[in-house]
């Protein structure tokens, strides 16, 4: 027997159910609608509910940032029951309501749409063996999104994300500022967690950028790094005579392996991507402006060819409207040259898929 996720579902009518708990002010003026002063709701929709999509979902919930979560999948049973244990934590939780389909149509009028949805990345396999996989899983996906959400930002976390976010671009018909990809926002952050637990400081005081692809050929910009505003490598190699060259290519290549490593402990990689794309999110509907190394259309930066159309991280200005506009970071000759080369091998395969 099929279980009832609301009174409703059990036949009780919820037309004015209220009525007999509260009553109308008597102020002396006409009484107004109870939507009358309401402002528009935001409505996010998370499409995929596996580790990563509940994660995702579960770390906006409770951040408060959406007033209505649509949560869309595959398979019926699994998507009931995580609709069904977020909701039996209401009242723990932010006022937020939750509904979940197979069918695309529930993410009618939706903000922003996450998609999550893909094939796990298994153990020993790289971001870019998922490509084809992935891509008719998006052909799918992606027009019916654009169709009931026009005016949606669209958010790709699924892997191979760089490739996936022009995928994305192609199908939806969207403009590149309203289709992002989470991309190396959060390498940056494994990259931050380094350097900070080496200086013994917050995560938060180190700026330090990973920019590129996210994966493999991502690109670790040393020079622009820095603690409380202070530039930070040449302190080191000062300090330190241990961070020459190879040093640091280590430290980049522990970055990249690390997604590799969580995945082969516990099989799969949830909460930090989770916090990683809330970030995301908050800067997106609240308008923050913030900069976020996000997959952006990337064509014409840092010498990378007027007629690549290639979708990799740089940083960006996030906000309401998507993104606004991309940081002119400098970079050094060696830098900008693994990027063009991070660019060429995401185009090459871009180029595979005919869109």
């Amino acid at each position: 027997m099929k279980k009832a996720a609301s009174l409703s579902e059990l036949g009780f009518d919820s037309d004015g159910a209220s009525s007999g708990f509260f009553r109308a002010v008597a102020d002396g003026v006409a009484a107004c609608t109870p939507t009358a002063h309401r402002q528009r709701l935001t409505k996010v929709s998370v499409i995929g509910v596996g580790n990563v999509g509940m994660a995702i979902a579960q770390t906006i919930l409770t951040r408060d940032l959406a007033d209505e979560i649509a949560l869309v999948d595959a398979l019926p049973d699994k998507l009931r029951g995580e609709m069904l244990d977020l909701q039996h934590a209401a009242a723990f939780l932010p006022r937020t309501r939750l509904v979940s389909d197979t069918d695309m149509a529930v993410t009618k009028g939706s903000d922003l749409a996450i998609v999550t949805a893909g094939a796990r990345q298994i153990p020993g396999e790289t971001r870019l063996n998922l490509l084809q996989r992935n891509v008719s899983l998006f052909r799918k996906i992606i027009p019916a999104l654009a169709e009931h959400s026009p005016e949606a930002l669209l958010l790709i976390v699924s892997n191979p994300v760089d490739i996936l976010t022009y995928v994305a671009w192609k199908l939806s018909g969207f403009p590149a500022s309203r289709v992002i990809g989470s991309g190396t926002n959060l390498d940056s952050s494994r990259f931050r967690f380094l350097l900070a637990e080496h200086l013994d400081v917050n995560a938060q005081d180190v700026q330090a950028y990973m920019v590129g692809e996210h994966g493999d050929s991502s690109v670790a910009v040393w020079s622009s790094v820095s603690v409380a505003g202070m530039p930070a490598l040449k302190t080191l190699q000062q300090s330190h005579s241990s961070f020459n060259e190879d040093a640091l290519e280590g430290i980049r290549k522990a970055v990249v392996d690390s997604a590799y490593e969580v995945i082969s402990l516990k099989g799969y990689t949830s909460w930090a991507i989770g916090y990683s794309v809330a970030n995301l999110v908050a800067t997106l509907l609240r308008d923050q402006r913030r900069i976020h190394p996000v997959s952006v259309l990337a064509t014409g930066f840092h010498g990378i060819a007027d007629d690549h159309e290639v979708f990799l991280s740089l940083p960006a200005r996030l906000g309401r409207g998507g993104v606004l506009g991309v940081a002119e970071m400098e970079l050094t000759e060696e830098e900008a040259k693994r990027l063009r080369r991070s660019a060429k091998t995401l185009w090459e395969n871009c180029q595979l898929l005919g869109l």
